[in-house]
């Protein structure tokens, strides 16, 4: 492996560990599974609300298929004005009342992922990290008329506390974000991350009270306090408008009917299927959840071509 500290340079005016205090670190890449835009809402959210500063960037270059994912650029009339230059970060963020952690975001790499953990490890060693947390959403069967649930994931048990799991064992196209937890796992750092569930049916909208969920979830596991007003006010707007189309068409009322009394269930403990079944039917198998993610993956990409 080339050395993974050549992958990132680190900005000149750091922090001290004394100012840092073991902060916990969060990260959510794009370029995986992103329902609704929940993790990006969430990142977005973050960084516009809150003090920030960067701490270090990686070098985008080395680690990006640009003709994969192909950055934007603008033209007006006879010359180019703008590239938007992809940026991979750590960021240095304080919570509402300045306590401080750290932001790892930006495109998921598409190259040399076991050197990038590496580099990622080595930052978190060095600012001495507590705990790593990745953020994630994914589509399944639930309603919106329901509160968003997650599907939480750690490297020790015990950094889970009572949450019970929706999942059963799957397999799964890999994201560079959950092999960076199980790395963390067999080196016996804290490591855990979080799944929001997102109503299938709109996955490919922005999906607000999911991103709230996310950093609810954080905020739960780890005491840092994030602003949630805004996206709690963007989401009512979306519940409203969901609510009124919904309510035009007679097959999405039965749609929504049939995952409320399948969800409910569930969670009476009456339901032995996952929630990722359609009521009535056999759980998928893991060919097909693997299928399905990779599916949503080419949707994605398909919109970001014509986009």
């Amino acid at each position: 492996m080339l050395d993974p500290e050549e992958l990132y340079q680190l900005t000149d005016d750091l922090p001290t560990l004394a100012e840092l205090d073991e902060p916990v670190l969060v990260h959510a890449m794009t370029g995986f599974v992103d329902a609704g835009s929940a993790t990006q809402l969430a990142v977005d959210h973050v960084l516009t609300t809150l003090d920030s500063t960067v701490l270090a960037t990686f070098d985008v270059d080395q680690l990006m298929d640009y003709r994969s994912r192909r950055p934007p650029m603008i033209f007006d009339r006879d010359h180019w004005v703008s590239y938007e230059t992809p940026q991979l970060a750590l960021h240095l963020v304080h919570d509402t009342v300045s306590a401080p952690f750290l932001l790892l975001t930006g495109p998921e790499p598409d190259l040399q992922w076991e050197r990038f953990i590496a580099a990622v490890i080595q930052l978190a060693e060095r600012f001495r990290v507590r705990l790593t947390i990745g953020l994630n959403a994914i589509p399944m069967a639930v309603p919106h008329t329901r509160p968003a649930s997650v599907t939480g994931h750690a490297t020790r048990r015990a950094l889970l506390g009572d949450q019970e799991s929706f999942m059963q064992k799957v397999q799964v196209p890999a994201s560079i974000g959950n092999l960076l937890e199980l790395r963390l796992g067999e080196q016996g750092k804290d490591a855990m991350g979080y799944a929001v569930h997102v109503p299938h049916y709109l996955a490919q909208t922005e999906y607000p009270a999911a991103a709230e969920t996310l950093l609810s979830s954080v905020s739960h596991s780890t005491g840092l306090l994030l602003p949630l007003d805004g996206l709690r006010a963007s989401a009512a707007e979306v519940r409203a408008e969901v609510d009124r189309q919904i309510a035009e068409d007679d097959q999405g009322r039965n749609l929504v009917g049939a995952l409320e009394q399948q969800y409910d269930a569930f969670l009476r403990g009456r339901a032995s299927n996952s929630l990722l079944a359609s009521p009535a039917v056999e759980l998928p198998t893991a060919d097909e959840l693997g299928a399905e993610l990779e599916r949503f993956l080419a949707e994605q990409q398909s919109r970001n071509d014509d986009n």
